[in-house]
């Protein structure tokens, strides 16, 4: 058999799974539509829900489970994860806020989360985000919490101690920074960028840059479109702002520490299911006394509970008090939980569940 012959064979292989993997898809399809109608058929008037963050979370793990290869775990999920915002779409087109502008790592976060079927709306502000989720004018919301490199984002913790809505997921994002600009080395003497991304970039940019202007922007989407615009001018920003705005890469992945990752927050009115691999967030308002840290931690520590993050934000309620945001393994309505959340309860002054929702699949 010639190499033509061969070829030949591979590909009629190719276009019969194809077609296979087509019919499959489309009958997942007409069972998501069916569930709508199941849904629809008992909801005796009440609010649908369509979406189930737990349920997608455990699809998504299955999935990863059950790879045999070639193609990596990661990959196949992300591949799934589009059939299942296709076929969601088909049930309930979801509205989810972003911190925009367009082109933003937030509007990154969302696409990974939810796919690409989903209906993404850009805010100016984090609580903008907040307020319209709150106001039912998008089903979710997606917020920046924390930064591998430059830590927590305040705004983002301040909102949660004024806000009843819940967290319902989590986002890790892995944070490429490009270097661009349509203007040649010897003319560019200004940069554009969001403060984090400058403080993320600097070792390189004292090392390629030193002279040139810095000039913070309220994103880093903002800060391609400027420098598409200006005479002059260079941006760091990712993938797809350079994309939106046409801005060419100077240099790639500049950010000075090659791991670095931003975690992002799903905000939305509903508390969330486990999943059976769930974290939770909580804000405990400390009394102002010695040991009151030592007393809201030593609950977890007794019950073996693993915690993952703590940080501390100034309350509002008076000078010197503050707020802790902690993050451990586990869902509130686990009994062992539960008995530890009462236990943190009677040794803090305030104790307020933020939510509990699947840990990060991809």
């Amino acid at each position: 058999m010639s190499e033509e012959q061969e070829l030949g064979v591979l590909r009629d292989q190719i276009d019969a799974l194809d077609q296979n993997i087509q019919k499959l898809i489309n009958e997942r399809a007409k069972c998501a539509q069916n569930v709508a109608h199941v849904k629809e058929k008992y909801s005796n008037g009440e609010a649908i829900k369509f979406y189930r963050p737990e349920r997608e979370a455990q699809v998504l793990r299955k999935v990863m489970d059950r790879n045999e290869g070639p193609i990596a775990n990661e990959d196949m999920a992300r591949l799934f994860r589009e059939v299942m915002s296709i076929c969601l779409a088909l049930e309930e087109p979801l509205k989810v806020a972003f911190l925009g502008p367009d082109g933003t790592f937030t509007q990154a976060a969302a696409l990974k989360h939810f796919g690409h079927s989903v209906q993404c709306e850009s805010q100016v502000s984090i609580a903008d985000v907040f307020r319209e989720v709150a106001a039912g004018s998008v089903n979710y919301g997606v917020v920046p919490v924390e930064n591998s490199t430059e830590g927590v984002v305040t705004h983002t913790l301040d909102s949660f101690a004024e806000s009843s809505l819940q967290i319902c997921g989590e986002v890790a994002l892995r944070i490429h920074h490009h270097f661009l600009s349509n203007e040649s080395n010897d003319q560019i003497q200004k940069v554009y960028s969001h403060p984090q991304s400058l403080a993320q970039c600097r070792q390189w940019l004292d090392t390629h840059w030193p002279n040139i202007e810095r000039i913070a922007v309220s994103s880093n989407a903002e800060a391609a479109k400027r420098a598409a615009k200006e005479p002059n001018a260079a941006a760091i920003a990712g993938d797809a702002a350079a994309q939106l705005y046409a801005i060419s890469a100077l240099a790639n992945n500049i950010e000075d520490m090659p791991d670095n990752t931003t975690r992002f927050l799903i905000i939305g009115v509903d508390k969330t299911q486990s999943c059976g691999d769930d974290k939770t967030s909580i804000m405990v308002s400390s009394r102002n006394q010695p040991g009151a840290l030592y007393h809201v931690l030593e609950p977890f520590h007794k019950a073996g509970v693993s915690l993952t993050r703590i940080e501390t934000r100034p309350s509002r309620s008076g000078a010197w008090n503050y707020n802790f945001f902690i993050d451990f393994e586990g869902h509130f309505e686990d009994e062992g939980i539960q008995a530890v959340l009462e236990k943190v309860g009677a040794a803090a002054s305030d104790l307020k569940i933020l939510g509990s929702y699947p840990k990060a699949v991809l």
